[in-house]
């Protein structure tokens, strides 16, 4: 008996050692052009700063918060103030914060549209 659970054991062992570095070492998993909502934390901010040095010049505050929805459905306003936050923990040049501040400051001043269609 002690010897059917010993090569039970011996096998699982080998078999999850196989898997593993099947998985790890031979064909790992390979992430290619996943949404920007996955992103951590820190890449999610740098795509931020990237979104605020394009919307500087280009102008074009929707083209802005359009890019800034495809990290998920927070407010854009709430988006570059996470950056803006993770970017003077993590000491961010001073210009990038202040192109952040100045994307933040142009989206607080947006006001939403109402419904033009005249429908009740």
């Amino acid at each position: 008996m002690s010897s059917t659970l010993s090569r039970l054991l011996l096998g699982l062992a080998i078999g999850l050692a196989v898997g593993l570095i099947y998985g790890w070492v031979v064909q790992p998993v390979q992430y290619i052009d996943t949404a920007p909502d996955t992103l951590r934390l820190d890449y999610r901010s740098d795509y931020v700063l990237m979104v605020s040095e394009a919307y500087t010049r280009e102008h074009d505050l929707d083209l802005a918060q359009r890019r800034l929805a495809s990290l998920g459905p927070q407010p854009p306003v709430a988006m570059v103030e996470s950056a803006i936050l993770y970017g003077v923990d993590h000491e961010f040049a001073r210009t990038d914060l202040e192109t952040l501040n100045r994307l933040v400051t142009d989206l607080r001043v947006v006001v939403p549209q109402a419904d033009s269609s005249g429908g009740s």
